[in-house]
């Protein structure tokens, strides 16, 4: 082949190259369970709250959990809604959901599942898909009793529903303890009659101060006492709790009027009064935003600070909880509001700088253990 025909050939190589890569069609990373593997921590209680839920690629499942894995945390909330897996009444498709637990688990990965999302059938027309009404509180129980029966042995830990305590999330009806504790205790012995060694979690509620007959929203400590009340302390065997910081630092003292990380506290209380202080907590949504403008947000020095200080304050204090997963690890694609400003990672992949720092305290730095570098 003469020299002419060689530069010819290797201009045509290179234009294809050129447009493999304009098209974005490059062969997708390989994926595959792969071999076990172990997270290294200082800290077992550290967790995030995943959502690929509407991660379509495998391969970005994968990648994800391997991050996970790297930054240190060993457990993750994941969202399993009802609608995606049982689309229609008694037929089932794991096939997204085995994934994201199957690669959850290979990276040595605790799944704590919640589980809410009302499907079609299930509802009234004209009715959002949190809109449960108690004739379908059966329906619900045959799918945690399904979902705990597929994953035995795969996962161990059940949230039933997600922020009961606002209008929003119970079908934009009157907020109703009572109401949820009669779901609870459907949901409760169904998971157990699938799994006895499955560990329900009680629906982590919305952190706020509202008082009875707000129409939108019911306290949390509030709503929980109401639980109580009505029978629920045998019919779940963790809190769920959702510990957002606003603009407070994790040391903050706890209020009944105040929404800080220390509120948690409040909860646990509130437990030890009921005669359930042996329960152990799991924050399954949590942390702080740095968002620019947003007024509820700190700046990216202090939510670093501040979510390092907060791990290290339940795994040396808080002897009472199992976990803390802030919110949110990454998301499939950008939101373009505040909440991007909560994730630990891009849509593209792009490690912000708390989780390098996150990871280097997981890894034993102390670096930002005692205040804020720059302000102390």
């Amino acid at each position: 082949m003469n020299e002419s025909r060689l530069r010819r050939y290797g201009s045509r190589a290179l234009l294809l190259l050129l447009v493999i890569l304009i098209l974005g069609v490059l062969p997708k990373p390989l994926v595959g369970v792969g071999p076990q593997q172990k997270v290294e921590t200082v800290n077992p209680k550290m967790g995030v709250h995943t959502r690929l839920t509407d991660e379509v690629e495998e391969w970005k499942i994968k990648h994800t959990l391997e991050l996970v894995r790297a930054m240190g945390a060993p457990w993750v909330v994941e969202y399993f809604p009802w609608a995606y897996y049982e689309p229609l009444k008694g037929q089932f498709d794991w096939t997204h959901a085995d994934l994201v637990v199957d690669y959850a688990n290979a990276q040595g990965l605790t799944v704590i599942a919640r589980l809410d999302f009302v499907p079609p059938w299930a509802r009234p027309k004209n009715t959002t898909n949190s809109y449960l009404s108690r004739e379908r509180y059966q329906d619900f129980g045959d799918f945690v009793y399904a979902f705990a029966s597929h994953f035995r042995g795969r996962i161990k830990y059940l949230v039933i529903w997600n922020e009961p305590n606002l209008s929003s999330s119970w079908g934009f009806r009157p907020v109703d303890p009572e109401g949820y504790t009669e779901l609870l205790k459907i949901a409760y012995r169904r998971a157990k009659y699938a799994d006895p060694d499955i560990q329900v979690l009680a629906a982590g509620l919305a952190p706020n101060v509202a008082d009875e007959g707000d129409g939108f929203a019911l306290s949390d400590l509030t709503f929980l006492q109401r639980m109580y009340d009505a029978g629920a302390k045998e019919h779940f065997d963790i809190l769920a709790v959702h510990a957002y910081g606003n603009v407070f630092p994790p040391d903050d003292p706890p209020a009944r009027d105040k929404i800080n990380f220390a509120r948690t506290e409040l909860l646990h209380e509130l437990m030890v009064q009921n005669g359930d202080g042996d329960k152990k907590i799991i924050i399954t949504e949590g942390g702080w935003n740095d968002h620019p403008r947003w007024t509820k947000a700190v700046r990216p020095s202090q939510r670093i600070a501040y979510t390092i200080q907060a791990y290290e304050r339940a795994g040396r204090e808080w002897d009472w909880c199992l976990a803390v997963a802030f919110w949110a690890f990454r998301t499939p694609w950008p939101q373009r509001n505040f909440r991007d400003y909560f994730s630990f990672v891009t849509p593209e992949f792009i490690l912000r700088p708390i989780y390098r720092e996150v990871q280097a305290y997981a890894q034993g730095a102390t670096d930002w253990l005692e205040g804020t570098p720059g302000e102390r």
